[in-house]
């Protein structure tokens, strides 16, 4: 199951606070257990929503709102995508990681859908396909 493991913004992720050298090395210590044991297939930090942009869609209208968003709790700061056995896996491993803020922080874990999960609307596996052929696609480095 793959499942995507959201950390939450703080007060001081949105204030750009960067985490101390002693963080980002037990983060670092956490992520390489995690790619030994096959878990981790990408993960990021993210900068404040203070240089992100919001696109609202309102049927064919887009409507662009710079950041900073209000609701801090709302954000995320930073996500890995997880290869696990079970949601209880996920958890066992979340619980294994140092708190990645300064303050008091969340981490939310939301299973991915898989292709599988639309069969019923694809009978006949044309958008698994294109999906497979996609995923081949964007497996490869990129001509930039």
């Amino acid at each position: 199951m793959r499942v995507m493991v959201i950390v939450k913004a703080t007060p001081s992720s949105e204030a750009g606070e960067l985490p101390s050298e002693q963080l980002l090395t037990e983060m670092g210590k956490f992520n390489e257990e995690l790619v030994k044991a096959g878990v981790m297939q990408a993960g990021e930090g993210l900068k404040p929503s203070s240089e992100a942009k919001r696109v609202h869609f309102r049927g064919s209208d887009r409507s662009v709102t710079d950041g900073p968003f209000a609701e801090t709790k709302e954000l995320i700061a930073g996500y890995w995508l997880w290869e696990v056995a079970s949601m209880d896996e996920a958890v066992e491993w979340v619980k294994r990681c140092p708190n990645p803020m300064l303050e008091e922080s969340d981490i939310d874990i939301r299973p991915l859908y898989e292709i599988e999960d639309f069969a019923e609307n694809d009978p006949q596996g044309e958008i698994r396909d294109q999906e497979d052929g996609l995923r081949r696609q964007t497996a490869k480095p990129p001509n930039r």
